[in-house]
């Protein structure tokens, strides 16, 4: 079970996100009540945004692309009782390397460094799907 943990600790820096995102939203939908028609889609609404509550919303959406895969990974090792030391510490690494992924996106946006945790994110998912591939070829 204890895979689990770190696959809630991302849903929590998701909900986390999310009040970020609701946080730097509402003011400018209060300020631009009834005007809002030309922002139907986020990426109309994006260009207009501040530096920070653009990378904020950026970082929201990133969020449900390949964590999603993490997601489902973890789900899988859990129901097939795959758990071991080695998936719990990849899952963590994945935590570790998403936070500091936000951390990077939502306050100095600097890519060089923010690739780096996606890069480490995506070792630790890889080569847990890897390590899954092994047990079922096996």
């Amino acid at each position: 079970m204890e895979i689990l943990y770190p696959m809630f600790a991302v849903i929590a820096l998701s909900g986390l996100l999310f009040l970020f995102l609701a946080a730097t939203r509402i003011p400018l939908i209060i300020k631009n009540f009834g005007r809002l028609q030309h922002s139907k889609h986020s990426e109309d609404l994006r260009p207009r945004l501040p530096d920070f509550p653009r990378n904020v919303t950026d970082n929201y959406n990133h969020l449900f692309e390949q964590p999603t895969i993490f997601y489902a990974l973890v789900t899988y090792i859990y129901l097939m009782q795959h758990v071991d030391a080695v998936h719990v510490y990849l899952a963590w690494a994945y935590v570790v390397a998403r936070v500091i992924h936000s951390a990077i996106q939502i306050t100095s946006n600097n890519v060089s460094y923010r690739v780096l945790a996606f890069i480490a994110s995506g070792i630790c998912l890889i080569t847990m799907i890897v390590k899954e591939a092994w047990f079922f070829l096996c």
